[in-house]
């Protein structure tokens, strides 16, 4: 009598668990136990992404001609500044003393020249009257050339003094605003092989620019005047329009990835995007407004084998079954997508618009049943969708939960094969 409720609870759990094992195999059989997903309407827009950085359309390195000590600086960042506007001064001490040196030099070539003028005319008029000889007149008409040559050295000497004084200041070769300043009060520049970068203005932030990276694979796509939208990490929550300017012909190489630059025409007339973000591009292909679309998981979906053996038995036309054949597991999941997109190609560029899937609902009676639809432009996320007896609402099945797996599992049958043979590996 001992052994009572022992037995007893030993009978309890057999029960509970052929209940259960019972109650699996009616998921699979009867309403299932599915994972679903509705049917949307909405927009849905194909794009090709990228990553590019915002610059200005133009911008000038203002550097120096002549070396020297940084005297004054008279613009900061973000200052707008005029064209022919003084920025900077370089100290002229040394320049003034180049232009000093070169006046003396010149006055002193005119000196000269006035000599040789005077000398030259004394020997003409002592040769014409033959009180002279012609060599010596000779020499002194050409040292009179040689004096004007001179003088001419010397005024040249003179204007290029001056003309590297006026060097000194450093003054704005166009309208536009400040991005940066790499010099301050006493700092030496000097100005040997090339000018040193002093400041960098941009010309117009009004109107920027993108410089996105596009993969060859994608590059096919890309149209100049094509619509764009991206974003910036300064306002995640906000999208900016652009425009395809140019693609350009010259090629990149990374990590064996071919790529190419195309460039996008950005208006910032709010001034709230800067030179130097980075943005994440999208370039539109083709926009699908106010459509039926759902998401790629249930296009993905392929049928378990008891979904395909009841759809036979309740008498499906071959059509049908050729539609929905599953994988060749047997189990409800996810396949390699029919319509969706791929990688960094949002959308099938309208080539999913003609190649026929399936979709699977549940009918009144609470079993699966396949919708033979076409599939649209995807986004990545949802793919629109064309069919009879699709409505917005509709749940379509995602998936098979655990519930209803294909092959439900006595909990009293040993997890190991009795006939010596090793049966397939999971998944097969």
């Amino acid at each position: 009598m001992k052994r009572t409720p022992l037995l007893l609870l030993l009978l309890g759990i057999t029960a509970a668990a052929l209940v259960a094992w019972g109650m699996s195999r009616r998921g699979v059989e009867g309403t299932g136990d599915f994972r679903t997903v509705k049917i949307e309407r909405g927009d849905v827009v194909s794009s090709v992404s990228s990553s590019g950085t915002i610059r200005a359309i133009t911008t000038v390195q203002v550097g120096t001609q002549v070396s020297g000590q940084i005297a004054e600086t008279l613009v900061d960042f973000n200052d707008r500044v005029k064209q022919g506007q003084l920025i900077a001064r370089i100290d002229p001490t040394l320049l003034q003393q180049e232009v000093r040196s070169a006046e003396t030099a010149v006055e002193r070539a005119s000196a000269e020249l006035d000599q040789a003028r005077i000398e030259a005319e004394r020997a003409r008029k002592l040769f014409a009257d033959d009180l002279t000889s012609e060599s010596e007149r000779d020499l002194k008409v050409s040292a009179l050339a040689i004096s004007e040559a001179q003088s001419k050295s010397a005024q040249i000497g003179l204007d290029r003094a001056r003309r590297n004084l006026g060097y000194s200041d450093i003054r704005s070769p166009i309208d536009g605003v400040i991005l940066e300043r790499n010099v301050d009060v006493g700092q030496t520049v000097a100005a040997s092989l090339s000018a040193p970068q002093l400041f960098l203005i941009a010309e117009d932030l009004a109107k920027l620019q993108i410089l996105a990276s596009v993969d060859e694979s994608d590059i096919g796509q890309i149209d100049e005047g094509q619509e764009v939208s991206f974003t910036v990490t300064a306002y995640p929550d906000e999208s900016f329009a652009g425009r395809v300017d140019q693609v350009r012909l010259q090629s990149a190489m990374a990590e064996n990835v071919v790529s190419y630059t195309v460039v996008v025409a950005v208006d910032n007339t709010d001034g709230r995007l800067l030179p130097g973000m980075t943005t994440t591009v999208e370039f539109i292909l083709d926009r699908a407004k106010d459509v039926l679309k759902v998401s790629n998981v249930a296009l993905r979906f392929r049928p378990t084998e008891e979904m395909r053996a009841a759809l036979g038995e309740n008498g499906a036309n071959g059509k049908g079954r050729r539609g929905a054949r599953a994988d060749s597991s047997g189990k409800g999941g996810e396949a390699r997508p029919d319509s969706a997109g791929a990688g960094r190609r949002n959308g099938a560029g309208g080539n999913s618009s003609v190649r026929p899937t399936f979709l699977w609902a549940l009918d009144e009676k609470g079993k699966p049943k396949p919708i033979r639809v076409k599939g649209g432009i995807t986004d990545g996320q949802f793919t629109v969708v064309e069919g009879e007896g699709l409505a917005e609402g509709l749940e379509v099945i995602a998936s098979v939960t655990s519930a209803s797996t294909s092959a439900a599992t006595n909990p009293f049958q040993s997890s190991q094969r009795t006939s010596g043979r090793p049966g397939p590996p999971p998944g097969m």
